[in-house]
């Protein structure tokens, strides 16, 4: 079986996960600055049999499509294009963010380590990640 990717998209970081060949479990992989991702994310292709990518879906608590959503609509077809054999698809992001913020307190992360914020957007990946092993 081929890995399925994650991404926690943002305007200036993106978190990145994957799940190990058996789809079963999600784990964080990095953050990159967005303005490098495509390049990441050709030569991470180019090496590791990717089945499909989990974009985040940010939405606000009543379900409506947040402002970032335009910027990741944009991206989304650069994504499409680039790679047009790999299947893209999205999960809901709501609170993921704050779940990491808890699951690195919890984990005794110190404080320090929690101000990262490209840890919180990898960690978010892996939330989004495991979500959607999860659900399907």
């Amino acid at each position: 079986m081929a890995r399925i990717l994650a991404l926690d998209y943002g305007k200036v970081r993106t978190g990145i996960a994957v799940t190990d060949e058996m789809q079963l479990i999600a784990s964080g992989l990095t953050t990159v600055p967005t303005k490098e991702l495509l390049e990441f994310l050709k030569k991470y292709l180019a090496n590791e049999d990717v089945e499909r990518i989990i974009l985040g879906e940010p939405k606000q608590m009543d379900g409506t499509a947040s402002e970032s959503e335009a910027l990741i609509q944009i991206f989304l077809k650069k994504l499409e294009k680039q790679f047009p054999k790999v299947r893209v698809e999205r999960q809901d992001e709501r609170f993921t963010s704050k779940m990491a913020m808890q699951s690195m307190l919890a984990g005794g992360v110190k404080k320090k380590k929690r101000q990262d914020k490209a840890l919180v957007d990898e960690i978010s990946a892996t939330l989004i990640l495991q979500s959607y092993l999860e659900r399907i």
